[in-house]
This record gives C-alpha cells, sequence and structure tokens, in this order.
C-alpha cells in the first residue's frame, strides 16, 4: 500500500554478483566498470575498456559510452555481466576478462561520408554518435540477449552474439532512446519496451509489446498522462499481463497487459522514475533526485480482478512472511531527529476488501497447520488497556488499531505472535522508534515458522486462505520447538500470578471499605490484620507481583531469539514457579480461613462480605498512560 524510501537515488548501474552477494560492480562514466568485496571493502577496476574516454568524440575512439553505462547480470546459464557501450562487452569471471560479442549496435556505418569536421544531426548516427543504453539478457537462454540503443534500435541476437537482428519500433524517431526492454520472465516471446524521445522534443508515453518475439510490436499507452516520457516499463514474473511503468512524475500500473493503465503513485512523491525492478514481492523505484523507493507486497496487486470490489467480502492470500522482529535494539532509542529509514509492516500483512451490507462484527482467526486457533480479531475488541508506566514522550507510543469493519479497502498486520500473556505490570520495550508504537513486555510469543491460515468472517460469510511463514534465513541452529515449550511453560503460572495478585487487590479494596464501617473492635482488629498480611511484598521477586515480574522477564528474554532457553533461564523459572505454587496454596488456605471467618462475622454485623470476582471481572491498575518525563 505505501512506498518506503530506502535512499540513494538512479544515476548509475549498481547490481550484485549472481553468486556471491558479497560482491557488487558498478558502473560509472565512460564505461568504468568497479568491483566492490563487502568482506574487504578494496575496489578494483574492472573496465572493459580502460582508456580515458569521457568528453573525447566518439568517431576519434575504439569505444564509447554513454553517461548511464548499462551493466547486467545474466538471468539464465552460467554467469556473465554484460556492459553496453557501442558494442555489447561480456564477462565470465567478474570482470577480469572481457570479449566484444557484438558489432556496433547503434547504427553506426563503417563507410560513412561527412563523418569529420562540424556533423549535422542527420549524419550523427552513421557517423557512430549514439550508444547502447539498454542491456536485456533473456531468463530463458543465455544466448539470448536484447540491447536498446540512444538512436532508436533493437537489436537482437539468439546463438550468444554471433548473429543479431535489428529493428525500429512502429512511429518512433531516430534518437529516441530505447530506455528500457523488459523480457517476460512466463513467455519466452513476449518483450516490452519504453522509449524516451524528450531529447528530440517529443515528450509523449511510448510503451510497446510484443509476443512474437519482436517480429511485431503494438503500442499501449492508454492511461498514461500525455506530455510526460516513459523511461522504464517492467513485466510481473507471477502474473501475466501485469506491467509497471515509471515515468516523469511517478509509477502506474497495467493489469491487462499494457492495454490500460491507472496511477501506483500512493505516498511516492512526484519524481521521475527512471528504472524499476521487481524482486521477489516488491516494487522498486529509482527515482532522479528523490532516493530509492520500495513497495512491497505485491502479491495484492497480482491477485485483483475487475470484480473484487463488487464482491460481499474478500480476502487476499498473504504473501509469505519471513519471521524477523521488527527492532533488536536494546540500548537507548534514537532521538526523533535522527534520520532513518522505514522498515515495511512488521509481520503477516492480511489484505482484505468489505463490500456494502454488513451485518455484525468482522472477525479475522489465524489457525496453525493442526487447525488450533493462535490469534483471533474483531472489529467489535475493545482498544487494549493495560497497566504500564510511560516513561517517555507520547509520540512513541501509537494506539493499537483494531480490525477495520466498514466497506472498503483494509489491511490488519499480524505480528506472528500469539495471544499476550496476563502480568501484573507490563513494561515498555527500549525497542523505541518515534512515530511508531512502542511494544509492551510481555508480548506473547512468536509463532513457529510453517503453514498457517487465515479465516475471515463477515455477515455470517467466511473466507479462508493459507500463507506461509519462513524463518529467518539469517539464523544459524534455531530452536522454534524449543523456545516454544518454554515459553507456554511460563503461561500457566503467568496467569496463577496475576489472579492471585487481582484476587488480593481486590480483597484489599474491599476490607477498605469495610474496616471503616467496622465497630466491633474484635471485628476490626481481625480485619486490619488479614487486610496487613495482604499488602504486596516489597522483597524483590516475592509474592505475586514478585512472581508474576520474573516470569514475565524470562518470557521477554526468552522470546529475544530463536534459540533454545539457557539453562539459567529454565532454572530460574523453575525456581520462581515453586515459589508461585507455594504461595498460592497458601492463599488458598486464607481465602478458606481467614477470609470465610471473617465474612461469617461481617454478615453477622449486618455488613456486605468480601466478595472475590469471578475472573472476567478482575482488573490489575489502571491500566495505561504513566507520567510523561519533562
Amino acid at each position: 500500500r505505501d512506498w518506503h524510501p530506502i535512499g540513494g537515488d538512479e544515476r548509475d548501474y549498481d547490481i550484485p554478483d549472481p553468486v556471491d552477494p558479497n560482491i557488487i560492480y558498478g558502473s560509472g562514466l565512460g564505461g568504468r566498470v568497479s568491483r566492490w568485496d563487502a568482506r574487504t571493502g578494496q575496489v578494483t577496476d574492472v573496465s572493459a575498456w580502460p582508456v580515458q574516454n569521457y568528453g573525447a568524440r566518439p568517431t576519434l575512439l575504439a569505444h564509447h559510452f554513454n553517461w548511464v553505462t548499462p551493466l547486467v547480470a545474466s538471468r539464465a546459464g552460467p554467469p556473465a555481466l554484460y556492459l553496453g557501450g557501442d558494442v555489447i562487452f561480456k564477462s565470465l569471471d567478474r570482470g577480469d576478462h572481457w570479449a566484444v560479442i557484438s558489432p556496433d549496435l547503434t547504427g553506426k556505418q563503417r563507410n560513412a561520408q561527412r563523418c569529420v569536421d562540424d556533423i549535422a544531426i542527420p549524419d550523427a548516427m552513421a557517423c557512430g554518435y549514439g550508444t547502447i543504453i539498454s542491456v536485456e539478457p533473456s531468463p530463458h537462454s543465455a544466448a539470448e540477449i536484447w540491447a536498446g540503443s540512444d538512436t532508436g534500435l533493437i537489436s537482437i541476437t539468439r546463438d550468444g552474439g554471433a548473429n543479431w537482428t535489428q529493428t525500429t519500433l512502429p512511429g518512433i524517431q531516430p534518437w529516441t532512446k530505447i530506455a528500457s526492454i523488459d523480457l517476460s520472465a512466463l513467455d519466452p516471446a513476449t518483450a516490452y519496451a519504453a522509449a524516451d524521445g524528450h531529447r528530440i522534443d517529443d515528450f509523449s508515453p511510448h510503451v510497446f509489446r510484443t509476443h512474437d518475439g519482436g517480429k511485431s510490436w503494438t503500442e499501449v499507452t492508454r492511461g498514461l498522462p500525455a506530455g510526460q516520457a516513459v523511461t522504464a516499463v517492467r513485466a510481473d514474473p507471477v502474473r501475466p499481463g501485469l506491467l509497471y511503468a515509471g515515468n516523469e512524475t511517478g509509477v502506474f500500473v497495467s493489469f491487462d497487459d499494457g492495454d490500460n493503465w491507472q496511477p501506483l503513485q500512493q505516498n511516492l512523491p512526484t519524481a521521475w522514475a527512471r528504472d524499476l525492478l521487481v524482486h521477489g514481492d516488491d516494487l522498486i523505484a529509482a527515482t532522479q533526485g528523490r532516493a530509492i523507493w520500495v513497495l512491497g507486497d505485491l502479491a495484492l496487486l497480482r491477485q485483483l480482478q475487475a470484480g473484487t470490489s463488487a464482491e460481499a467480502a474478500h480476502l487476499f492470500v498473504p504473501a509469505p512472511t519471513v519471521r524477523v522482529r521488527f527492532n533488536n535494539n536494546h540500548d537507548t532509542p534514537l532521538a526523533p531527529e535522527t534520520p532513518v529509514g522505514e522498515n515495511p509492516p512488521d509481520g503477516a500483512v492480511i489484505d482484505y476488501w468489505l463490500g456494502s451490507g454488513l451485518s455484525g462484527p468482522v472477525t479475522l482467526e489465524i489457525r496453525d497447520s493442526s487447525g488450533a486457533v493462535v490469534r483471533r480479531f474483531s472489529s467489535a475488541d475493545a482498544p487494549e488497556q493495560l497497566p504500564a508506566d510511560r516513561y517517555f514522550a507520547a509520540e512513541y507510543v501509537k494506539p493499537r488499531p483494531v480490525l477495520g469493519g466498514t466497506p472498503g479497502a483494509h489491511r490488519w498486520v499480524w505480528d506472528l505472535r500469539r495471544p499476550r500473556p496476563k502480568a501484573v505490570e507490563y513494561n515498555y520495550s527500549i525497542a523505541a522508534v518515534w512515530g511508531l508504537d512502542t511494544p509492551l513486555d510481555p508480548r506473547g510469543q512468536l509463532v513457529e515458522p510453517g503453514r498457517y491460515t487465515a479465516t475471515l468472517t463477515a455477515s455470517g460469510q467466511q473466507q479462508q486462505v493459507s500463507f506461509d511463514i519462513l524463518p529467518d534465513p539469517r539464523v544459524q541452529n534455531a530452536d522454534y520447538h524449543a523456545a516454544r515449550e518454554f515459553s507456554e511453560s511460563l503461561y500457566a503460572p503467568m496467569e496463577i500470578a496475576w489472579r492471585g495478585y487481582a484476587e488480593q487487590e481486590a480483597v484489599r479494596k474491599q476490607l477498605d471499605q469495610r474496616i471503616a464501617q467496622i465497630h466491633d473492635p474484635a471485628v476490626l482488629a481481625e480485619a486490619k490484620a488479614l487486610r496487613a498480611g495482604l499488602e504486596p511484598s516489597k522483597v524483590p521477586n516475592s509474592g505475586f507481583n514478585g512472581e508474576s515480574g520474573t516470569l514475565a522477564a524470562l518470557e521477554t528474554s526468552a522470546e529475544s531469539s530463536d534459540a533454545a532457553p539457557t539453562a539459567a533461564l529454565r532454572s530460574t523459572a523453575a525456581e520462581t514457579i515453586a515459589q508461585l505454587n507455594a504461595d498460592w496454596a497458601a492463599w488458598q488456605q486464607v481465602k478458606s480461613g481467614q477470609l470465610a471467618q471473617l465474612n461469617a462475622r461481617l454478615q453477622s454485623l449486618g455488613l456486605q462480605p468480601i466478595v472475590i470476582p469471578p475472573e472476567a471481572e478482575l482488573i490489575v491498575g489502571e491500566g495505561g498512560g504513566g507520567v510523561e518525563l519533562p
């Protein structure tokens, strides 16, 4: 739904090595190619033609390059690099050696006349002033490569460069840039091209498609703004006919193979989207001077159909979700003025559509592979009120949203956690970010990676979709089962500690009222003695409040990583639970002994007895808020 900036802008080509992610290649002015190794930080010049040529007259050089030199990696077959100048260079060994695999592809004529002194524009192409500005290897064959020049030509080889054919797009004039070529990952005969003619005062959008390998082309621009050149068109690698285009002001999308286009701007600033890339479930836009932006969750776009908005309800299939933690910071949060990027939503992104005529609350249930409910949300849920002291500015906290139940499009982000365990007191995590919600610990355990099912219920009708939660690929030696078992072993004791404290708090409040009403000295002494015995313990980690705090801290510590709990965590938990069980047993004796005796005496005096409310009515603290620091 939203674009997220990640810094930088589109001016040069930077690509990762097809095999080693620690190696990045970059191209610069004059065809310079650099190889950077993240392990050492060293940069190696691996230019195909390392001759100073910037600003030199092309007709006097063996090779020449565009200001923005295209550098791409192979998409099929053995790893290879391709560099575009006036010809195509190819390297199979990370730039250590290069071979020329094409003739001049810009329209140069070796025997052209009038290629000295001042050259007229009509003669410039023949004299060799053009350059290759787009190179596209096929995802289906290592031998197929397409190239586009800034002279308006498209060149194709299907035998690794031994033979090339050239074509022009219908209606495109010389010196129109073939700004981008995209070969469909789904159909070897389908390709798309964007032509930019603003250098020759043609600012019209030009997007073309072919379904016969480039033999014939159809221009498809309906819906694209007039007077704004298109510089990039990319096909979605998952859904046929889903296309993305970038022009002088932003990004557009087509769901019908380019027949119709509509804006995909959202919160993207008005900027020239010079290039686009579909990476997994993300669409990446490289803008001219306004940062690189990422639009996540393409799974939603891939499922949109013309009739979706007419349905009573529609639940989209969530994209696979990687099980990561939103913030692992365990130090002082960054100050509000610190410039930072914005991460995607934390958890499984679930999109759904609700039509008009809804009745009753909307619910969303998440079940694991065994069918057990791990989380349930409802549009009728009351806002969460938890006892916690906020010791920082309010801008670090946001109200927790409620599941949307009104007509229209909705997005719900499940944080991959089970319901929050009960605790006498919750504490704000130090993992705070200005403008985002600071979580309260304990939060509830993260579910294990696996297959899950979401069930949307609206107006009595249900829809189900399944999706995957994937493990964090960076984590080594994870023991999700042991971590889950440990956390689950704390849930019941935590609820006992919470219930014991809540019951005692309810009794304390009632005793404070009754003591003011009792005039019998013996009964008054008995009530005061019971009240004193129920005072929360001030000894660290003791009493229901201390035991709840210890167990909550252990649960939070266990949730901080995917490793199995340490021996220290386990032994501390066992000791605390044993102490809790003893305190709970003692409290049961108080209820059946001292409290029952006092209630009998209160009733004999005509006073209301002390009542322990049912669990659903128990309340601990006043919940939320706290004191803001000056």
